[in-house]
Formats: C-alpha cells, structure tokens, sequence
C-alpha cells in the first residue's frame, strides 16, 4: 500500500515506512517531521539504485530512538511495561545521544560504576538487564550488527532481601488500610498471593465450598491451588460483587485497580512502619512465609504454599524456625528414646540376675550383656 513510503508519528518520534526488495522496512527517524521526510527520501534514492541494503549494514541508530521503538514494539506487551519506562528513561540520561555501535562495554562498565554510587546493586542489575535485552531486540531485528556490550559485564552480587511484619505491626497495618486495600492485605498475609495474582482474582477463580482460590496466570506461569482459611474466607464473602465485573477488586466502573501503591504506602506511613526501612507490598508475602517458618511448618510445605519450585528460594526462610537444628535433634531422641529408653530401664531392673536369664529376654540387646 504505502510502496512510495511514508512518514507516521509514535508519541514524540517520528518514523518511516517504505519497501525494499519486496520487504517492508520502518525505522525510527527523529522528532522531526521535516527531516523524517528527508531520510525518507534518501531511502528511497538508495532503493531505486540499489545500494540501500549495503548501506543499511552499517547503519546508525541513537540509543534514545531505538529505545522508544523497544518500548513500544516490545515491552508494551509485558507486565513490567512501566518498570521499562524507568529504567530506559534512566538509560537514556547515559547513552541517550551515543549511536548503539559507541555503547561499548567499557561505556558499559562506566554506567555500572556511576550508578552504583546512586542506588542499590540489585537495581543497577535490573538496569543492565533492561539494557541487555533492549540490544539482543536490536540485534534480533538487524537493527545492529555487533555483539552485546552487555554480555561481558559482571553483575553485582546481591543479598536476598527479607523484610516481614511482626504480630503488632500486622495489627497497626490493618487498622490503617482503607476499606477498600484491608481485604486485599488479608488475602496476602493468609495466602502468601503476589499482589498481581490478587487484583487479577475473579469470581470464578473462588471455589467457596471447597475453599480453594484457583489461580490460572502466575510469575512462572504454571497453575496453583491456593488454600483459604476462615479469616480470608470471610472477607471474601463480604465484598460486594460488581453487577458488571467479573473482577473481585474492582472500581466503581467494574474495572481491576490498576495499583494500590499509593494507599498502601499511606498504610505503612500511618502505622510507623516505614521508620526504620522500607516496606513493599510484595514484603506480605515475605510475612507469610516467615510466620509459617517460625511457627514450625516445614519448609518443604512452605514451598507448596508459595509455589516456587525448588526448595532454593524457600531456605532464605530457614534461619527464622526457632533453633530448628536443635529441634531436629530433639525430635530424634525423642522418637528414639521412647523405644529404647523404655528397653534399657527394664534391661538394669535385671542386671542382678544372671546372664543366662537376661539373655532370655528378647527385648535385651546381647552386645550389651556381654558388656
């Protein structure tokens, strides 16, 4: 249809769409409409003389158009859109006006190092990550011929993060949860649910006579059977459905909440929670578990609960079980002395009998008599 090309808009950026030996080619132009026509032009020309594939090899690209073409085309599809959005826009403050072939490791490792002096190691890690993939993309799509400068960086070493509520925090948090983030706060101290799986939940997902919350879309994508307890049972049951929403939390309009990041913090501000470190709602889960742990489930059933799948990302819990190592050994001598405790005492009320005697008795171990 468009065989003479043509010049369309995406936000602020303007791009070109023409043909090329029977392939359709768009490419990111600038926020310039003027001179997108221009490069339009030219591609042309290059088309009609045949050299534009030769030149095409080696063609330039900022970092700031290709990542708005990497948001849009990819990331706008995954859940971790408005994470992308961040960490590009924190990208783009470092290689925004550098081409993708003069982002090279050792710009890489530049970027690792100065950042680091500004957040946390885990985060540079997500902004390397969200960098790695945005040149594979680039690489997949022939935008750019080289290797990734990503490849090579080492990342930061990062120590699990485990930050859970006690019993009184509990209590000063849900006394300042808003009506409608209160059942959605229960839910995750009694299940263990990522705050996803919970404003995703429907109705039909709920099995009430069973008391099973069936959830069909997970991080790993696999689905799991979350049991209810009373407490979630109950406030499930007083929420009031929405005659045109399937969605169990939802507004007025019967749409899911789209965050609850806002009234949570509050939540946290209000209950003094937030005094001493941070807290995210995804730290619930983290309570759960722990409370679990500390309460002497095993972590084998933990795991079930929280649906990882290997035992990997539960044993981060294991030092919360009280003494644990020494209940274990406990439990052994327990289960062991009250077999052979109970033969023993009854093996030294006979020590004054004669060998021949004991030794008649089965329950007697023999080693022992000819001690």
């Amino acid at each position: 249809m468009y065989r003479k090309g043509r010049v369309y808009r995406r936000g602020k950026i303007w791009y070109i769409d023409f043909f090329a030996d029977g392939h359709r080619v768009r490419e990111a132009a600038g926020e310039n409409k003027r001179f997108a026509e221009t490069v339009l032009s030219k591609r042309l020309t290059e088309v009609a003389e045949g050299i534009f594939l030769n030149i095409r090899k080696f063609e330039k690209i900022k970092f700031k158009f290709f990542a708005q073409e990497y948001l849009e085309v990819h990331a706008k599809n995954k859940r971790s859109y408005h994470s992308d959005i961040d960490r590009t826009n924190t990208l783009h403050r470092y290689f925004g006006d550098k081409f993708l072939h003069e982002i090279t490791p050792f710009e890489v490792e530049k970027f690792k190092t100065k950042r680091a002096g500004e957040v946390s190691g885990a985060t540079v890690n997500r902004d390397l990550a969200c960098l790695k993939c945005l040149f594979n993309k680039a690489i997949a799509w022939g935008r750019f011929n080289g290797k990734n400068p990503v490849k090579g960086v080492r990342l930061f070493k990062e120590q699990p993060r485990l930050r859970f509520l006690e019993k009184e925090e509990i209590f000063k948090l849900l006394a300042n949860c808003d009506e409608h983030l209160k059942p959605i706060v229960i839910i995750a101290l009694h299940t263990g649910m990522r705050k996803g799986e919970i404003l995703n939940l429907k109705w039909h997902d709920i099995d009430f006579k069973r008391d099973i919350i069936y959830l069909c879309q997970t991080k790993n994508g696999e689905k799991r059977e979350i049991r209810m307890n009373n407490e979630v049972k109950s406030f499930l049951l007083k929420i009031r459905k929405h005659p045109d929403s399937p969605y169990v939390f939802c507004n007025k309009n019967g749409e899911p909440f789209g965050d609850i990041k806002k009234s949570f913090f509050t939540a946290c501000k209000k209950s003094g929670i937030l005094k001493n470190s941070s807290f995210r709602f995804h730290d619930l889960r983290h309570t759960f578990a722990s409370h679990l742990v500390m309460n002497g489930i095993d972590l084998n059933t933990v795991r079930e609960l929280l649906g990882h799948k290997t035992l990997d990302m539960t044993l981060r819990y294991s030092h919360l079980s009280p003494d644990h190592k020494k209940r274990a050994v406990e439990l052994l001598g327990d289960r062991l002395s009250a077999n052979f405790g109970t033969k023993l005492a009854q093996w030294l009320n006979f020590e004054k009998l004669s060998t021949e005697d004991i030794s008649d008795k089965s329950f007697v171990n023999k080693e022992l008599v000819n001690t």
